[in-house]
């Protein structure tokens, strides 16, 4: 099953628009979008394939901190994550 995994990470110093590109372009594969420009945290919003929550927030942060390194990111605590499978997604479009 597909989910739809939002992670961010949080530090001491603001993430610049350089970064935040980077981090853009590594997530890219994985049909992302990330977020962060001038603040102190980065985040993206990744798709990965999973049977269960748990392996959806597990593959999704193994992913996500794999981008953060090619784009030069410091590792930072992570301070979100969450997951919603394409089933979730669709009934909350029903309701």
């Amino acid at each position: 099953m597909r989910w739809s995994v939002g992670l961010e990470a949080q530090g001491d110093r603001l993430v610049t628009h350089d970064e935040i590109v980077e981090l853009a372009d590594a997530v890219a594969p994985h049909g992302g979008i990330a977020s962060g420009i001038g603040t102190d945290r980065y985040g993206a919003q990744i798709i990965v394939d999973a049977s269960s929550h748990d392996e959806a927030v597990e593959r999704g942060t193994a992913t996500f901190r794999a981008a953060a390194a090619t784009a030069g990111l410091p590792e930072f605590p992570i301070v979100r994550a969450e997951a919603v499978s394409e089933a979730d997604d669709d009934l909350a479009w029903e309701a």
